[in-house]
């Protein structure tokens, strides 16, 4: 069985705007990534609210840094075969980055990090899909359309350039915004049908990249 590592912020965790809460794992996408896949993986899934790239953001409970994160999360779960990171909604953020080329740097960052990790112990290097999350889109929500102001635009940037980037680093690409929609109630998560379709529309390009 293939291992998976599926690396992400809150759309990767589950976040649920409408409660708001968790979305029930049957709709998390790295879940229905490994059910739409019949069993032919394991899907470990490491998201966490507010991740950056490989920016620090010190208001959270937990280090948001995903530069910092993910050489420990290489180690604790190899050996694997892919890594899927979905990130850079969180360096939109004026009080983090603000522009979308911080998160494209941050992006290449967090590739480089996954192909030097000290792939021992019989562990080959996994290949690695970025995901370009869904762009933002206008809310009513008074605290995520302060928090993310004046960013709708820089959020649709992230597309071409997760992808000019995957090109250069040879590296897989996909961008969630083929399938789903960011929700008006606060702009930027997603609700339970639009979270689990990125699992669902992942398995293909998953099941290629694997040769399954």
């Amino acid at each position: 069985m293939k291992t998976i590592l599926a690396f992400g912020d809150s759309l990767t965790w589950g976040y649920d705007p409408e409660n708001p809460g968790r979305h029930a794992p049957d709709n998390r996408w790295p879940v229905a990534l490994a059910e739409t896949l019949g069993g032919r993986v394991e899907v470990i899934a490491e998201g966490l609210n507010g991740r950056t790239t490989a920016f620090d953001d010190n208001l959270g409970e937990a280090d948001r840094n995903g530069a910092r994160a993910l050489p420990t999360l290489l180690e604790s779960h190899k050996p694997l075969d892919l890594v899927i990171i979905m990130l850079g909604t969180n360096d939109l953020k004026p009080a983090v980055h603000g522009q979308a080329i911080a998160a494209k740097q941050g992006m290449a960052k967090l590739v480089s990090l996954v192909r030097h990790h000290d792939w021992s112990l019989g562990a080959d290097v996994p290949d690695v899909l970025v995901v370009a999350p869904p762009p933002f889109c206008e809310t009513n929500n008074p605290d995520f359309a302060a928090m993310y102001a004046g960013k709708i635009e820089e959020s649709h940037m992230l597309g071409s350039m997760y992808a000019d980037l995957a090109d250069d680093l040879e590296c897989g690409f996909y961008d969630a915004s083929t399938v789903a929609k960011t929700t008006s109630l606060d702009g930027i998560h997603l609700d339970a049908a639009n979270t689990k379709a990125i699992g669902k529309a992942l398995a293909p390009v998953v099941s290629l990249m694997l040769g399954l």
